[in-house]
């Protein structure tokens, strides 16, 4: 019997579009249940779909602390998030609950 070759799955490669990126986002934060390291790796996977080192630049942050913070292994800084969002090119929005 002939052995199977598997290959890592990368989720980056597979968010190409801006709408894309928006939705993966929104179903992480719908899902995160409150668990903001959750949210920040959903945006390291977007982040590395878009260019790491790119989001950094116009996120402000060196490539060194962006992978850090959207690792998944911590919940960085409310302020992180938000430069890591518009360095995306994506909005964070509110709406009232529905429950």
């Amino acid at each position: 019997m002939s052995k199977t070759k598997t290959t890592r799955y990368d989720l980056a490669e597979h968010l190409r579009t801006p709408d894309e990126m928006a939705a993966y986002l929104e179903a992480a934060i719908e899902e995160a249940k409150g668990d903001a390291a959750f949210i920040a790796k959903a945006l390291g996977d977007i982040a590395r779909a878009k260019g790491m080192a790119q989001v950094a630049s116009d996120a402000g942050l060196s490539r060194e602390s962006l992978y850090k913070a959207l690792s998944g292994e911590r919940s960085p800084g409310f302020d992180t998030i938000l430069k890591v969002v518009g360095a995306l090119g994506l909005k964070l929005h509110a709406e009232p609950s529905r429950a």
